[in-house]
């Protein structure tokens, strides 16, 4: 009987085409079910929380796979994968769960965590990590816009595709029939400031395909005085997606925490 692997991942994503499977099978799941294949001999589905695009790093990303063989113990399985993985893909952990236990039907919630660079110079070693800008942010402007996105909205203005189920994206949603939806549920957005870097973390029941780094660029407009504050909310306001949305650059965002 086979038994289900629960299995918490981080990944720098440089380099990679994003989470979700694609043809030239340079993806986290594709090296993943790889180094699974390798250890058990038989090839495997391996189900994300969700599906980060390509350049988003996690810190802690939850997956699942059913295997057939379950000789190994869970910790014997993290050493094995990385001994098979890329260094900058690591399985921190693995535990055996419940069939129950789906890693994206069984989520609660996610937390994403932007980091911004403000300052005129960016650290070598912050290169695929921040967005860099060397433009003054006005911080006071950036705080207020940013609670314009708690709460519950639609947030159709702030979604690449309008919250249908596409190929790849920030990340998919939590409940299969809320794929078409594009309402969701914000319950706080943090921005912190720690020397240059800034980080504005938002923590929802689920995110939209680009929306974390569209609400960012708009972010980013406000607090660099290129777009009024209430030209942002009134586009939340009216779920018009419109023109002139810039996404920030994929580098900067990070996949923290699924919650269960």
């Amino acid at each position: 009987m086979s038994r289900r692997l629960k299995l918490i991942v981080a990944y720098d994503g440089r380099g990679f085409a994003g989470w979700q499977s694609q043809s030239h099978r340079n993806t986290i799941q594709d090296h993943l079910e790889r180094a699974l294949e390798h250890i058990s001999g038989k090839a495997v589905r391996v189900h994300g929380a969700g599906r980060t695009d390509a350049g988003v790093h996690a810190l802690a990303q939850c997956a699942h796979v059913d295997l057939a063989d379950s000789r190994l113990s869970a910790a014997r399985w993290t050493g094995a994968l990385n001994a098979r993985l890329p260094p900058t893909i690591r399985v921190l952990r693995c535990r055996y769960v419940s069939k129950d236990f789906h890693a994206r039907l069984s989520a609660k919630g996610k937390i994403y965590r932007y980091r911004i660079w403000s300052a005129p110079v960016l650290p070598p070693f912050e290169h695929a990590s921040a967005w860099h800008i060397a433009r003054p942010l006005n911080l006071e402007v950036l705080r207020t816009a940013a609670k314009s996105f708690v709460g519950t909205h639609d947030f159709a203005s702030f979604a690449a595709n309008r919250g249908k189920s596409g190929r790849r994206g920030d990340t998919d949603s939590s409940r299969g029939e809320r794929e078409t939806s594009t309402i969701r549920t914000i319950y706080s957005v943090h921005v912190r400031q720690s020397g240059s870097c800034l980080t504005i973390e938002f923590d929802g029941d689920g995110f939209l395909y680009k929306m974390v780094r569209l609400i960012v660029g708009s972010l980013v407009k406000c607090a660099l005085g290129k777009l009024p504050t209430q030209d942002l909310t009134d586009r939340l306001a009216s779920a018009h997606v419109g023109s002139a949305r810039f996404a920030a650059p994929p580098e900067g965002l990070f996949l923290v925490r699924v919650r269960y």
